[in-house]
């Protein structure tokens, strides 16, 4: 009797080995902790108004660290993403109430600022060689000038409200600021567009020759070049995403809300950051997970309204992002070697 082996290219890798490689396994085991021991421990946690709470505060979040863990996986930062999110509100509340624009009208001026600076951004990164953390805290720096000292000239404070009451104030409200009943709870439609926007952030990394040029570019952009990928327009897309995705959040938050302050969004950026690296992304670019930027930022959530609900003192959330950050890198680290023996 003979006997026949296997060969090892077809044959069926083991379900741990599949699981090993996805880079968001990681962040998905840290949110089933979270949520078991919030909803252990609290009462409210895991209520519908509770979980309407902590998925509204995850979502616009959620959706910031989608576009920027596709940037890092690109091999690249964008510091000016958190301030990006006032700008465009601002944009959009001053041309409307200000100017008499239709909302309608100063939401696309909005969007199309904040494509040009995306653009600006990844242009400018390219065309000089400089890291992208520095010339994304230049314009960092430069909006939140600009926030501040256009915002003051305009309306003689800090502040643009009164968008209740402009031209197409509720038809913009109803896509970008309604909510939906579900079981008799309202959940915020912020939450629906966070969960598309993930889920199409991951399909078109994952299934798409744009995805494959987004890993490649944040591998080794040299070698990827040389294969005939398009490093210049590829990175320059992700900035222009990353924009993209501001210009949303400030569209949510300046319909909801109706106003905004010209300071917000300022140390936000880092906290995109992080969602995404819990999320599984490495900051030397070329490894990462959308959806796991999705789970970060809902760990995010869930831990900061659990923190409320539990009664503690919020300044133990600081303490849990910095503990939850470090842990990720190591996780990450772990599972990202393995993912490469088990691939070899």
């Amino acid at each position: 009797m003979t006997s026949t082996t296997l060969d090892e290219r077809i044959a069926k890798p083991r379900l741990l080995d599949r699981l090993i490689v996805r880079p968001e396994i990681g962040a998905l085991l840290g949110a089933v902790v979270v949520f078991l021991f919030f909803t252990l421990v609290t009462d409210q946690f895991f209520s519908g108004s509770g979980v309407a709470t902590w998925l509204d505060d995850a979502s616009t979040l959620g959706i910031m660290a989608v576009a920027v863990s596709l940037l890092m996986i690109g091999g690249e930062f964008d510091l000016s993403a958190g301030v990006m999110t006032a700008s465009t509100a601002l944009v959009t509340a001053t041309l409307a109430t200000q100017a008499g624009w239709n909302v309608w009208l100063a939401l696309l001026a909005s969007l199309v600022f904040a494509l040009a600076v995306g653009a600006f951004n990844g242009w400018l990164v390219l065309r000089t060689g400089l890291p992208s953390f520095i010339v994304t805290l230049g314009t960092f720096l430069a909006l939140q000038g600009l926030n501040l000292g256009v915002t003051r000239l305009v309306t003689g404070t800090v502040q643009v409200s009164g968008m209740r009451a402009t031209d197409g104030y509720e038809s913009a409200g109803f896509v970008f600021a309604s909510t939906v009943d579900i079981g008799g709870t309202a959940f915020q439609i912020s939450i629906v567009w966070w969960i598309g926007f993930a889920l199409v952030a991951a399909w078109l990394l994952v299934r798409t020759r744009l995805g494959n040029w987004v890993f490649a570019v944040g591998g080794s952009a040299p070698s990827a070049r040389a294969v005939g990928v398009p490093v210049v327009r590829t990175k320059i897309m992700l900035f222009m995403t990353t924009a993209l995705a501001a210009w949303l959040v400030g569209s949510i938050n300046i319909l909801r809300f109706a106003s905004v302050q010209a300071n917000q969004g300022i140390g936000l950026e880092f906290q995109y950051i992080i969602a995404a690296v819990i999320g599984g992304c490495l900051l030397t670019g070329g490894f990462g997970s959308a959806l796991g930027a999705a789970i970060g930022a809902l760990i995010f959530g869930m831990a900061r309204q659990g923190i409320v609900f539990a009664r503690w003192d919020s300044d133990w959330f600081m303490l849990f992002l910095g503990v939850m950050l470090l842990s990720a890198v190591l996780v990450n680290n772990a599972f990202r070697r393995r993912a490469e023996r088990v691939r070899r």
